[in-house]
């Protein structure tokens, strides 16, 4: 949990599609650090840069049920591999969720 977090942080950003300025509207509006980080994969997918998009979400701390829809989509490993943050997930759901077929 802690090493995917810590990976995350380490890893340069993704390329941005996202001026400066538009970001600080963002804020300025009340949209935090996780919504910023979902602004800039939706515009990163608009843009057509898929690894971009799934980068910029793996920074936001994604609600469990979203994550789950991930690894059923996706799998397991992908939410490893991306180092999606799953710490709510974890709690949510339980330890060891991500290798459980059963939820």
């Amino acid at each position: 949990m802690t090493t995917m977090t810590t990976m995350t942080t380490m890893t340069p950003p993704p390329k941005s599609y996202i001026t400066d300025a538009r970001r600080e509207e963002m804020r300025a509006g009340g949209l935090d650090q996780d919504g910023i980080y979902v602004a800039e994969s939706v515009a990163a997918g608009a843009a057509g840069d898929r690894n971009a998009a799934w980068g910029w979400l793996a920074r936001a701390e994604l609600y469990p049920q979203t994550l789950m829809g991930l690894k059923r989509r996706n799998s397991a490993q992908f939410i490893r591999d991306m180092g999606f943050k799953t710490a709510k997930a974890d709690a949510f759901y339980g330890p060891g969720w991500l290798d459980r077929d059963d939820l």
